[in-house]
């Protein structure tokens, strides 16, 4: 008996339709092998469902791969396609399915549309029981004129850096006559410090300065022409100790070069339906945290652990006087300690750039600067060339276009809050995500649906402790809601990853804003059983 021909169309489906000069693609379950016709072309652009990925290198004998070492989407599946050029003709006559770890192309999919971006297999977390709930931290804001976004960089700071945290603002001799009276106006505050020298000295000095007045405490270096987002600072402090090993983590921004996204060396505006606080905070949630490397971090917007400081020295005025190349080289110096330096792709900072000494004298210091690192640390231009496009750099980049290309309105996101057990309020100003017990299971629960589950042992507690740790991170979870003052293992480790623990009161206010800010934040002593 003869089959009908449509039994087994899957079969075809499997093989995709490629368009000349791409003749050959080959799916081995993590590598895409492509061949094209010799000399044709020297690269390929790829999406990933549809969405620029990559270009992929063509060798002389028309051969082209592109290894996948966990999937960019955090999901089962994906979608390719192979282009001329970014954004050119496909070289497929359709998109087609692979599915990670399995080899061979999958059927056509029918789907309804491209999946939500998930969790990172390869994510970078940090260590169980790490404590930078009780980290003391100083920020350091060089100031030198430019009034307007130094007020909307210390507003900003306030608005979302915890109290405990103490910032100090260096006036380098400005002469901005409105400096003065704005910076006297933030010293009111408690955890404002504000220095001034009386002569001009230059960022690195300037720098320096803040460094030594944060006496113990880590350090961040931060421009007076950004804006921080909410979360930013616990998302910095959790990359700089995701390893011990980790010397500095940087933030990424809309305009700070090597550390733009999702373009490199470009300005990147976020989508204009969303505000600053809202892109902040889609980062936050979707970029995911498999932190690239770099061999440097950027001072824009700079983590420093103290420990790094106290074995290698502060930045080098001498040599850098007015910056633009100083943070290179305290990171190359760190480096030679075995010491690393990564991307908090998750933490997003806007950057005006250039604004105390504009675009023309910015690029003479910057050849300057880079003279003096060709000197010192003749590999260090190599070492970049072969670190940024990392495979982790391109799924970060990745994740921002596929966030950007989805931004509407109505998809502003929201504060993610964490309830535990049942009765969670219901806010449409926030997302609520539950943990709660079903049976011998513990769900973590995201609109009704279980976004992650583990098997409670009480022989062995530890083991759902550590699954809750992971998901807190993982879920980029920023507060967790209380209706009762008890102890909690789930308070106990938001206190540690620095989450803010709010009790609330019934009934519940008609929106998480009323209920946090009318809220009883419980101080981390008490969370850690009084262990400071």
């Amino acid at each position: 008996m003869r089959a009908p021909p449509e039994m087994f169309g899957f079969l075809r489906r499997r093989r995709p339709d490629l368009r000349r000069p791409l003749f050959a693609a080959a799916w081995d379950g993590c590598e895409l092998r492509l061949t094209c016709v010799p000399g044709a072309v020297d690269m390929i652009a790829l999406d990933v469902d549809g969405h620029h990925f990559a270009n992929v290198a063509v060798d002389a004998l028309g051969h082209a791969r592109c290894a996948f070492p966990f999937a960019p989407s955090g999901t089962a599946s994906a979608a390719l396609l192979p282009r001329r050029t970014r954004d050119g003709d496909a070289l497929a006559a359709a998109p087609f399915d692979i599915a990670f770890g399995k080899a061979g192309f999958a059927p056509a999919s029918a789907r309804a549309g491209e999946a939500a971006l998930a969790a990172l297999a390869a994510s970078c977390l940090l260590p169980f029981g790490r404590d930078v709930g009780a980290r003391e931290v100083v920020v350091v804001v060089p100031v030198h004129n430019a009034a307007p976004l130094v007020e909307r960089c210390l507003d900003a700071l306030l608005a979302h850096t915890a109290q405990r945290v103490r910032i100090v603002a260096i006036d380098d001799a400005s002469t901005d006559p409105a400096i003065a009276p704005l910076l006297a106006g933030f010293a009111a505050r408690s955890r404002v410090q504000v220095l001034r020298n009386e002569t001009n000295r230059g960022f690195t000095a300037t720098a320096n300065r803040g460094i030594v007045a944060a006496a113990a405490a880590d350090v961040v270096l931060l421009n007076a022409d950004t804006e921080v987002g909410p979360n930013w600072l616990v998302g910095l402090c959790r990359a700089a100790y995701a390893g011990d090993d980790v010397a500095t983590a940087t933030a990424v921004s809309d305009n700070a070069g090597a550390f733009s996204v999702p373009e490199l060396e470009r300005e990147n505006p976020p989508p204009s339906c969303w505000t600053p606080e809202q892109a902040a905070r889609a980062l936050w949630q979707q970029a995911g945290l498999a932190y690239p490397e770099l061999p440097t971090g950027n001072g824009f917007c700079l983590y420093i652990r103290r420990s790094v400081i106290d074995a290698i020295g502060m930045l080098d005025e001498a040599a850098f006087p007015q910056g633009y190349g100083e943070e290179n080289d305290f990171c190359q110096r760190a480096a030679q300690h075995g010491l690393r330096h990564l991307i908090a792709g998750n933490v997003f900072v806007r950057h005006a750039r250039s604004a105390s000494f504009g675009d023309e004298r910015r690029a003479a210091l910057g050849r300057a600067g880079m003279a003096v690192l060709r000197e010192r640390w003749p590999s260090y231009e190599d070492e970049v060339a072969r670190m940024l496009p990392s495979y982790e750099r391109r799924v970060l980049d990745w994740r921002v276009r596929r966030t950007y290309a989805g931004a509407n309105a109505a998809s502003a996101p929201k504060p993610r809050l964490l309830w535990v057990g049942d009765g969670a309020p219901d806010w449409d100003d926030a997302e609520v995500w539950t943990l709660r017990a079903n049976g011998a299971r513990n769900e973590l629960v995201a609109a009704d649906r279980i976004v992650a589950a583990n098997d409670w042992d009480a022989r062995d507690p530890e083991t759902s402790y550590r699954a809750s740790w992971d998901w807190l991170q993982l879920y980029a979870i920023e507060h967790l809601v209380v209706a009762e003052r008890k102890d909690s293992a789930v308070a106990i480790l938001c206190g540690l990853l620095d989450i803010p623990v709010t009790l609330v009161s019934r009934p519940f206010a008609t929106s998480a804003t009323a209920a946090l800010a009318g809220g009883v934040r419980l101080p981390a002593a008490s969370i850690r059983g009084g262990d400071t």
